[in-house]
């Protein structure tokens, strides 16, 4: 049994928003595969990521609130869910007992069951033209990166037999596929589609908007005002920042190029807001530095009026 998500993030099941997104990113800083290299890592990072995903989604924790993992798994139906969960405690069916199997086609019958009989009879369209089954719908999760670079998942048909998809690079949250050949079946038809949404879960440092990336990348107080190269994660490998002389807290670098690519479309760009980290210790020599520096400071805000 898959382990239950307010565990994975370190909450309780009445926690608000507010405590699910500072666990996330207090775990997800954590076990974030560029701090800590290694399968384990990256596994645990997925594991928090998935969870985020789900609870940080007023419907989808809903859901899973009310069923559990059985609302996790692809081509969850609630409504068909709620009538076998009703039928079951009403005494009916096989034994009188329902299993959430029934849900996704594993129970008393198949879609060639199911749709056959809705097509009995018919000519499947134009005349001429073979009928075609029903498209059917799914719903897909995937890491932030990988739906950048593109990745490929594995489905599961309503038989039990397993279908992979590839997602293209640069799909975005709520992004749209029709996979030919891969929905419902009927016998005497050509298979329908299969109409997959992806979902996308988000970034510990990254956020997207449109085909552009932002990161707000820390920097010290000295490369901040001297001047200075640094590193920045791109999604097709690191490259050097210059950050300019008497760099201020917030401001933005642009990177061409360096967002998100997909086919038949300009690349996005990379945009790099600094912030300036000052020193957390108590080390007097650092002290003594602040106090020097405080000879040369200014009022900062002494311009701002309402």
């Amino acid at each position: 049994m898959a382990r239950d998500l307010y565990e994975t993030l370190g909450v309780q099941k009445t926690a608000d928003e507010d405590a699910i997104r500072k666990a996330f990113r207090k775990l997800a800083a954590k076990y974030h595969p560029d701090r800590n290299p290694g399968k384990d890592a990256e596994a645990k990072f997925k594991e928090v990521n998935r969870a985020h995903e789900v609870l940080s989604d007023k419907d989808k924790r809903a859901l899973y609130d009310e069923f559990g993992d059985a609302s996790l798994s692809q081509g969850f139906d609630p409504q068909r869910a709620r009538t076998m969960r009703d039928f079951s405690r009403g005494g009916g069916g096989r034994g009188g007992s329902a299993s959430f199997q029934d849900v996704f086609g594993g129970g008393a019958g198949d879609f060639g069951d199911l749709f056959g009989d809705l097509f009995a009879g018919r000519n499947g369209g134009r005349p001429g033209r073979p009928r075609k089954a029903p498209d059917m719908e799914a719903e897909v999760t995937v890491d932030f990166v990988s739906a950048i670079k593109g990745t490929t998942v594995e489905l599961s048909r309503p038989s039990g037999d397993p279908v992979q998809v590839r997602i293209p690079p640069g799909v975005s949250d709520g992004g749209r596929l029709r996979i030919a050949g891969e929905g419902a079946r009927i016998p005497n038809a050509q298979p329908g589609d299969l109409l997959l949404t992806v979902r996308v879960g988000p970034h510990p440092y990254f956020r997207r908007e449109g085909d552009d990336l932002h990161l707000d990348l820390p920097i010290t107080v000295v490369e901040a005002y001297e001047g200075a190269k640094v590193r920045v994660p791109t999604p097709e490998g690191e490259v050097q920042l210059k950050v300019p002389p008497r760099t201020q807290s917030g401001q933005l670098s642009r990177l061409r190029g360096r967002g998100v690519a997909k086919k038949g479309k300009p690349q996005g760009d990379l945009y790099v807001r600094f912030l300036i980290r000052i020193p957390e210790t108590d080390d007097p020599a650092v002290v003594r530095a602040m106090e020097e520096l405080r000879q040369h400071l200014q009022d900062p805000r002494a311009g701002i009026r309402f």
